[in-house]
Order: C-alpha cells, then structure tokens, then sequence
C-alpha cells in the first residue's frame, strides 16, 4: 500500500509540474533556419528578441539530410532550461515539425515555411503546390546538390532588400543535398503544440497561398506581413513580435 501511495504521489507531482510548465511564459528560443543559407539569416530577430530578455539559440543546420538536421535541433533543444519556443524558416519549417515533439517545447512559429503532415515531404508537397519563380530556380550539380539560379537569387528571394545583398546571399549560398526534399516526416509535432504561422505576402518562392493552406492545415494564429521570402530579415521586428506572442501562449 505504501509503494502505491509513493507512486500515485509521484505521478500527481509529475502532472503537476507539467500544468506549472505549460503556464510558465517560455524565455527561451530556438530558431531553425532554411535552405541555401545559413543560421545568420535570423540574426535580425535574434538581436531583438535578446533584446526583450529572451534566451536565443540559432541552429546551425548541416542541410545534408532531414534526420541531420533534426539531430541539430534536438541536441540544441537539449541545451534549453524550461518552456522554448521552436521556430523554423521556410525548410527550417519541415524541421520543427519532426522536432517539435520536444516536451521542452511549448509553441512552434513557422516562418513562410512548409508544414507538412505526417509522412509527407517537401517533394511530394511540391508536385501539389504552386510552381513559383523560385521553385522553377532550383538548380541540381552532377552530385545531386541544389542551389537556386544565382541569377535569379536576388529577385525570388530577398527582392526587398537591396540588390548588392541579394547578390552578395546568391554568391554564398549553401548548397543542400536533395535527398532532404524526398524524405517524409514521421511525426507532425503541430497536432499536439499551439503554433503560429508568419505569411509573407510577397514570396517568390513558397507563394503565399500555399503558406496560408499550411497556417489552415494546423489552425495556426496567423499574420500577414508584407515582405519577401526573406521577411525573416525586412520584417524582423513583425517576427519578433509573434515569437513573443507564441512565448506565452498557453
């Protein structure tokens, strides 16, 4: 009898302490960037959200394949005290949605990003979704390795910054192994965790109406700003500001 009290006792404070995380407004968040470029794409709402008080961490995706990208996120996950906020830009979408499972994870924020269901991959995705500039931009080497046309770079992706930097991203882009677009997620994180969905209106390369259907599909608190794909970086203050929206969401 006294082993059943102990353990029933246990699991009361165990559910407990669950329901006071759940109500704890996260302070911690984790960014996941996209395709083609690296982690400092987030940097501008990084600093903001530092700013505010906020523990940020930026993954650094080795964009090889969808499980080594996961594991980054994870082992960055790993490094979080308390409730975190998981938030992923475009591919970075795809990876939070795997990852997301996280118990230390109270919100995921998905950026003009894929959302897919459970067994779906960006490819398959993509035989559905609207063939943009963008899209009709990747390009694959002999080894299999995609990048986008750096001549178009500029305008499908950042055409509201000035051209220089666009060229400048273009030049450095990192090529990712397309073996990441035929792999399908094996969970789908968004059923279970409160999310939030950024449509950037003027995206060239995920068009906006298929972002919306991604905010629909996982009923998420959506908003609109008008940016390119590279909104992360024009409109880095309306991001912040849903990150910290999706911090204390409960």
């Amino acid at each position: 009898m006294r082993k059943v009290i102990i353990s029933a006792t246990a699991a009361l404070l165990s559910a407990f302490a669950s329901v006071a995380s759940a109500q704890t407004p996260a302070k911690n968040v984790v960014l996941v960037h996209g395709a083609f470029v690296d982690e400092t794409s987030w940097q501008p709402v990084a600093d903001l959200l530092a700013k505010r008080g906020y523990h940020v961490t930026l993954v650094k995706n080795p964009l090889t394949s969808l499980e080594d990208d996961v594991r980054a996120t994870r082992e960055a996950l790993a490094q979080q005290s308390g409730p975190t906020v998981l938030v992923g830009h475009s591919w970075g979408g795809v990876v939070i949605t795997e990852a997301g499972d996280d118990p230390k994870v109270t919100a995921l924020v998905y950026v003009s990003a894929f959302a897919p269901e459970k067994g779906e991959s960006v490819a398959a995705l993509g035989k559905n979704g609207t063939q943009t500039e963008g899209i009709k931009s990747i390009r694959a080497d002999q080894k299999g390795f995609l990048t986008i046309d750096p001549q178009a770079f500029p305008k499908v992706i950042a055409a509201d910054l000035p051209d220089s930097i666009g060229q400048a991203l273009a030049k450095s882009q990192l090529p990712l192994n397309h073996v990441k677009f035929d792999t399908a997620v094996t969970r789908a994180a968004w059923h279970d965790k409160p999310s939030f969905y950024v449509v950037s209106t003027q995206d060239k390369l995920l068009d906006p109406r298929d972002q919306h259907f991604f905010a629909n599909r996982i009923k998420a608190q959506t908003v609109e700003v008008e940016g390119s794909h590279a909104s992360l970086v024009v409109r880095a203050k309306d991001v912040a500001d849903i990150i910290e929206k999706a911090a204390s969401s409960k």
